[in-house]
């Protein structure tokens, strides 16, 4: 796998995956309110989707059908992110890294998303 100098994967397809399981993996760590089982709900579909919408794209059956999911990809790396924002790490140091870093992520995805449907219209 090709990866970038900052270690994330070059492959959309690779770092989307890779988004997705760190999602998992965070919500893991977190405490189990009720309000975060509701939202952490919420956050692990929306991130698998990035991913899942992405694979759609390349499998799209024209330009129109492929802008389609892109924005779509774009859609559910924002919806991640104000997921992310919503859970509650209760203020632990390493979560709230943890958390930073996802919404870094999320913030990234979308603008890449952003990028390719602009420049596919």
């Amino acid at each position: 796998m090709t990866e970038t100098p900052n270690s994330k994967p070059f492959d959309l397809q690779d770092r989307t995956l890779e988004f997705a399981r760190q999602v998992r993996a965070f919500v893991k760590t977190l405490p189990q309110t009720l309000a975060n089982i509701e939202d952490v709900r919420q956050l692990v579909r929306s991130s698998g989707s990035v991913g899942a919408n992405y694979i759609e794209a390349n499998d799209a059956l024209g330009k129109k059908d492929f802008v389609m999911h892109i924005k779509i990809c774009r859609k559910e790396a924002k919806e991640s992110r104000y997921w992310l924002t919503l859970v509650d790490v209760q203020g632990t140091d390493e979560l709230v890294r943890y958390q930073e870093s996802l919404i870094q992520e999320a913030t990234e995805l979308t603008s890449i998303f952003s990028a390719i449907a602009r420049k596919s219209e």
